[in-house]
């Protein structure tokens, strides 16, 4: 069965961090390559997908916010 590219690009996975965000690292520990802290303080995304290699740890910074201040998109 042939796969769509188009269906493709639908599972690509991104992550946002919302306002709800305290600025404690924990995503930056867990998954470095799609999240850092801004200069104010605060966690931030890559706005590109998120490499294949880090979904994993990815989904983990996501479900160990301790603010759930990460959203997919």
């Amino acid at each position: 069965m042939l796969i769509d590219i188009t269906e493709r690009e639908d599972k690509t996975m991104k992550y946002y961090v919302n306002e709800n965000c305290i600025g404690c690292g924990l995503c930056t520990g867990t998954c470095p390559c799609v999240f850092s802290l801004s200069n104010n303080g605060v966690a931030v995304a890559i706005e590109t997908a998120v490499p294949e290699e880090a979904l994993d740890s990815a989904a983990e910074a996501k479900d160990n916010c301790p603010a759930g201040a990460i959203e997919e998109v």
